[in-house]
């Protein structure tokens, strides 16, 4: 992996200037896996607050050749080009390495862009999927997506006298896309900068597809203070939230397992999103959320042989 010293004389792939929310974590994922790519880059962006933040026309904030396409359907576009580069190869037109990078929210990846994205995986493209997961519909009105983590406060999930926000459990599209027998599937923070580049730079060395699930702290839908995202993005892996590991042609790998535990209850306090759980009657619910999560992480462990 590139050193800091390294990393810190790259430029940037993408400028300043862009109207992202203060405090947003996805630019620092974008300047994160911008510098560990090698190669040239061309990247596919699905409709989302990266999209919308980034390319308000006539303007650009990306210094990489930038693909805007629907909601749905940037795994497919992003294969397309894909395709067309190994046959451009194949007739000897283009004789340098480029790598393919589809970035998508949670909304555009786990629901209505899933059925894109397990088709590319399934037809083996040589190409990294970054989810920037932000656990909900944010740029649309923060409506619950499958992404949301049980008890949130959502738009569509509304907490009240009646409810208590979301009553399902997230989808754990990691093991999933795991599942799709592909060669590389990790789970990231931007919090965690060395990891996240090195997975980055990993995923883009396999030969064929590859994806990434990596947190990502919002100001507007989580609501918190917007000097917290980074502190909350590394909280998240310290309470086992959003545990950090790594999936090589089958074989679980953990890449950090936290020396105190924190309970999940610190993650939750911080945000308002989860705030109406913090009364009498709702506090059985942060319960079965820690419950949830004591359950994933040994599962995990098992998986990694770390039990």
């Amino acid at each position: 992996m590139a050193t800091l010293k390294e990393l810190s004389t790259k430029e940037f792939g993408i400028s300043s200037g862009h109207r992202a929310c203060a405090g947003c974590a996805f630019p620092m994922i974008i300047k994160q896996v911008l510098l560990a790519a090698e190669n040239p880059v061309v990247v596919g962006c699905a409709t989302g607050c990266m999209e919308v933040t980034t390319t308000i026309y006539p303007y650009t904030a990306w210094k990489v050749p930038f693909i805007h396409n629907a909601f749905e359907n940037v795994a497919a576009t992003v294969s397309g080009v894909e395709a067309a580069y190994q046959s451009l190869r194949r007739k000897g037109k283009i004789d340098k390495k480029i790598d393919f990078i589809a970035f998508g929210g949670d909304g555009g990846t786990y629901d209505i862009g899933f059925q894109s994205l397990s088709g590319a995986m399934e037809r083996g493209h040589d190409m990294l999927y970054i989810c920037y997961d932000n656990q909900a519909y944010m740029n649309t009105g923060i409506q619950r997506s499958s992404a949301t983590p049980y008890g949130a406060n959502t738009t569509t999930s509304p907490a009240g006298t009646v409810s208590f926000g979301k009553k399902q459990y997230r989808k754990d599209l990691t093991e999933v896309m795991a599942a799709h027998g592909i060669p590389f599937a990790a789970q990231a923070s931007p919090a965690m900068w060395n990891d996240f580049i090195s997975k980055v730079q990993r995923a883009l060395a396999v030969e064929g597809p590859a994806f990434i699930n990596v947190i990502q702290p919002c100001v507007l839908g989580w609501k918190y203070d917007s000097s917290l995202s980074v502190a909350l993005a590394k909280l998240a892996v310290d309470t086992c939230f959003w545990p950090l590991y790594e999936v090589v042609d089958g074989k679980h790998k953990l890449s950090y397992k936290p020396k105190d535990k924190r309970p999940v209850r610190e993650f939750l306090e911080k945000q308002d999103r989860f705030r109406h759980l913090f009364t009498p009657q709702n506090e059985h619910v942060i319960d079965e959320i820690q419950a949830d999560i004591d359950r994933r992480w040994e599962a995990l462990l098992i998986k990694c042989g770390e039990a």
